[in-house]
């Protein structure tokens, strides 16, 4: 197998009870009781692009409507909105995941931001569709800090993949 650019090891693979309780942590930091703020990054949402970018064959696009799902509950917002967006998020990161892997972090953030923007201009258009009101120009700054955030969740979520496998004589990795 050829190994990515950059990339010194080959990492364990993911607990799935990790990538699960990665992805509720975050749902509770989007539920935190910070106000109204436009320019609010989604972590929920990050969280799930990162694991469809590096586990696409654990999580996938039902695990992202179920997500969205209950993001729109925790919010009040219409019923749908995040499911629609994170899924059609969660679907263009598992096509690209391939192709993003082969990059460093930081260009691997500058790649996810236009899907970031995609996922808020779903999220606005179906609230616009139901006769919400428009959201405020700070709006836009939100998948740029999405995009921000990129380099501390691979940081973070990779952490545990690259402990120490146990030494063996007979294994040279």
């Amino acid at each position: 197998m050829i190994m990515p650019r950059g990339q010194q090891r080959l990492l364990l693979p993911a607990k799935p009870w990790f990538i699960v309780l990665s992805l509720l942590l975050a749902l509770f930091v989007d539920m935190l009781p910070i106000g109204p703020a436009p320019a609010m990054p989604q972590v929920a949402a990050v969280v799930l692009v990162f694991w469809n970018v590096h586990q696409s064959r654990r999580i996938g696009v039902g695990w992202a409507f179920l997500l969205g799902l209950l993001v729109d509950v925790s919010h009040g917002a219409v019923l749908g909105q995040h499911a629609l967006a994170y899924a059609g998020l969660a679907f263009t990161a598992v096509s690209l995941h391939r192709r993003l892997l082969w990059f460093g972090v930081l260009e691997q953030a500058l790649q996810v931001l236009p899907l970031f923007a995609m996922a808020h201009l779903v999220m606005v258009g179906a609230r616009l569709a139901v006769g919400g009101m428009a959201p405020s120009p700070w709006m836009l700054l939100a998948p740029v800090l999405e995009a921000m955030l990129w380099p501390l969740a691979s940081a973070l979520l990779l952490a545990p993949q690259r402990r120490a496998p146990s030494q063996d004589a007979h294994r040279p990795l």
